[in-house]
């Protein structure tokens, strides 16, 4: 039959109701046979499948399948920033690939939410309330009070947060990193240093830059940003001077490395919450005539291998970021699996560079 336009008609794409009545066996009994689940003979199996190769059918569609066990496949990841910033982040980067190269194997897909641009977007990206998703991340920790992590619990949606606080009823997989921030300021007491300042991660949604006061101090709503300042203060240190940064990027290191460094009563040292924010401070150190490490001193966090920040090597606490990739993976096995996933927290150590030396003398 031909349409009156001269083209053939489009070919009926085969159904499972199809193959079954091809083989003569019920839809439920084909089901089973694609299924490879509950009692059929291997002799009907094989001739379903072959009336499915006559067909040229390929077996039943595979969200159709999910959805009927009551699942989607899909672990939404809700980034926490944008995505343009976030994948220009060696750290986001290598989080993530750890977390979806340990999904893959369990049948497990992905979808990135990022978060907003600017402080004047929402908060929450439409996808955390409507998006099909069995179980959800939320990388970098953010508070409890996260409007995100609000609505996840509004729909019930199992959650992992990344670095968050721990609470009763969050599961939770973080780092030692208060810990690593204090072993970082004691090295550099060790080496003389009483003038040190901080440079941080965001504070909160609103991404602010420069200098901050006691009262901006008292506000910091961002856990990781808190835990890690309080890994400076747990070893007595009062900053000279703190810089909030808007992002974990190389240019907002910098300047907060022309803020801090420029003037005459400069710190001699400077312990900063990421690597990028480290190495941009060298660079702006470099760039007013500073030699690191003998007039300032540098440290990081993270642990990242920056060979472009040559010939200097930074100094870091490092962090095992595929393995923690990884550990938020099982911890979305566990909660897929019904239980109720341990705290799980990963060790982070401190590694000397050449970024940080004695005490100018």
């Amino acid at each position: 039959m031909r349409r009156t336009g001269g083209g053939p008609l489009p070919r009926h794409r085969p159904t499972l109701a199809d193959v079954a009545a091809a083989a003569k066996v019920s839809v439920s009994t084909a089901s089973l046979a694609f299924s490879g689940a509950g009692p059929i003979a291997a002799a009907t199996r094989q001739r379903v499948l072959d009336a499915a190769l006559e067909l040229d059918y390929s077996g039943p569609n595979p969200l159709g399948r999910q959805l009927r066990r009551g699942r989607s496949g899909i672990v939404g990841v809700v980034v926490g920033d944008a995505l343009k910033r976030s994948f220009r982040d060696p750290v986001s980067v290598q989080v993530l690939d750890g977390l979806v190269g340990t999904l893959g194997p369990l049948g497990l897909g992905v979808l990135l939410i990022p978060g907003p641009s600017d402080p004047s977007e929402p908060p929450v990206d439409p996808l955390v309330e409507s998006a099909a998703m069995d179980v959800a991340v939320l990388m970098w920790g953010g508070t409890s009070d996260d409007d995100a992590l609000t609505a996840l619990q509004r729909r019930g949606t199992p959650t992992v947060v990344v670095e968050g606080r721990r609470e009763e009823g969050v599961t939770t997989v973080g780092i030692d990193d208060r810990n690593g921030m204090s072993q970082a300021t004691r090295h550099l007491l060790d080496l003389g240093h009483e003038r040190i300042a901080v440079v941080t991660l965001p504070f909160d949604r609103s991404r602010r830059e420069g200098l901050v006061d006691a009262d901006r101090l008292s506000a910091i709503d961002w856990e990781i940003t808190r835990r890690r300042l309080a890994g400076v203060t747990d070893t007595g240190v009062v900053p000279v001077a703190v810089h909030e940064t808007p992002a974990s990027l190389v240019e907002h290191g910098k300047a907060a490395g022309f803020s801090l460094l420029s003037g005459d009563d400069r710190p001699t040292a400077v312990v900063c919450q990421s690597d990028l924010l480290a190495s941009g401070v060298v660079l702006a150190a470099r760039e007013l005539g500073l030699r690191v490490p003998q007039d300032v001193s540098v440290a990081g966090f993270d642990g990242l291998d920056l060979p472009w920040l040559a010939p200097d090597v930074l100094t870091t606490v490092v962090q095992p970021l595929a393995e923690k990739g990884a550990a938020v993976a099982h911890a979305v096995e566990d909660l897929l699996a019904g239980e109720t996933p341990p705290y799980r927290e990963l060790p982070v150590t401190l590694r000397i560079g050449t970024t940080t030396g004695p005490v100018p003398a």
